[in-house]
């Protein structure tokens, strides 16, 4: 079976970089067709800044009804709208604080967001990387140090991964959207704790309450999938996504995690619904 699966992908015209598939914890198909290597996971990030979320709570730094804005920067203070200030985790967790630019600009992002004219009564779905970003922040200044490094302790290490490549915001600040770096593989193990509900090779890393939390439908995004905290949701599995053809699906009936890397910009949809098309193989 998976010797045909992986002939569908050879000869496929998708521009695939990497596959790899994991089936009741053991990896059954690990398949390369360009170098092995690490490549942007892109919007994939914001999963990961869930999982910093979901840490923090679980140490008691946060819920998500707290105000984003208490855990920002003294001066951001006087910057923020009476609106902005009032709003909760959840609402930049689910992309339901307003409608955003899609990216911060400037050598300044948190003072070009802050200065952003945006209805914050307005809750439904915007798709930007403007929340994730605030959410990183939010978290590094909850843990009292670098969001990469706080991930790479809590995270990464257990994983077995070492430090990927994250980009930061001109102020020094982990970008918590995209800029991140990862093999197949390492994206796989992420989707691999998740199918645990937190926990990897018996040992236990973010807490099953925060993965569901995470993992729960929050706000239909238009898309025909629901969204939850940095996590894109569907009838019968959940997917960290980046653009391009990043995707990491866990099934979780099946006991099952499809990760893929690839390069396209035009026919990224084109390619999920072909990856579905393998993972109903199984």
């Amino acid at each position: 079976m998976y010797t045909e699966i992986v002939d569908t992908l050879k000869n496929s015209s998708f521009d695939i970089h990497a596959a790899e598939f994991i089936s009741h914890g053991e990896t059954v198909l690990h398949e390369a067709f360009a170098p092995d290597v690490r490549y942007p996971v892109y919007s994939a990030a914001k999963s990961i800044t869930s999982a910093a979320f979901s840490l923090c709570c679980d140490d008691g730094l946060l819920t998500p009804e707290t105000v984003l804005a208490d855990k920002l920067d003294e001066r951001c203070r006087k910057l923020m709208s009476e609106q902005f200030s009032q709003l909760s985790f959840e609402r930049f967790l689910t992309m339901t604080a307003g409608n955003y630019p899609f990216r911060p600009s400037g050598d300044d992002w948190l003072e070009n967001i802050l200065s952003l004219e945006i209805d914050h009564s307005d809750s439904s779905f915007h798709y930007s990387n403007i929340p994730a970003y605030l959410v990183g922040v939010a978290c590094e200044n909850a843990v009292g140090e670098p969001l990469e490094r706080f991930l790479e302790r809590r995270l990464f290490a257990p994983l077995g991964i070492e430090k990927p490549v994250f980009s930061l915001s001109p102020e020094g600040h982990f970008y918590g959207a995209t800029g991140m770096e990862l093999t197949v593989h390492e994206l796989a193990l992420f989707g691999q704790l998740y199918l645990g509900r937190g926990a990897f090779n018996g040992r236990r890393i973010i807490s099953q309450g925060g993965v569901d939390m995470a993992l729960t439908p929050r706000v239909e995004t238009g898309s025909g999938d629901s969204y939850g905290y940095f996590f894109r949701i569907a009838s019968d599995h959940f997917s960290a996504v980046g653009k391009w053809g990043q995707r990491c699906m866990v099934f979780p009936e099946k006991e099952l995690v499809v990760a893929y890397l690839a390069d396209e910009p035009e026919r990224s949809g084109e390619l999920y619904r072909f990856m579905l098309s393998l993972a109903d193989r199984l």
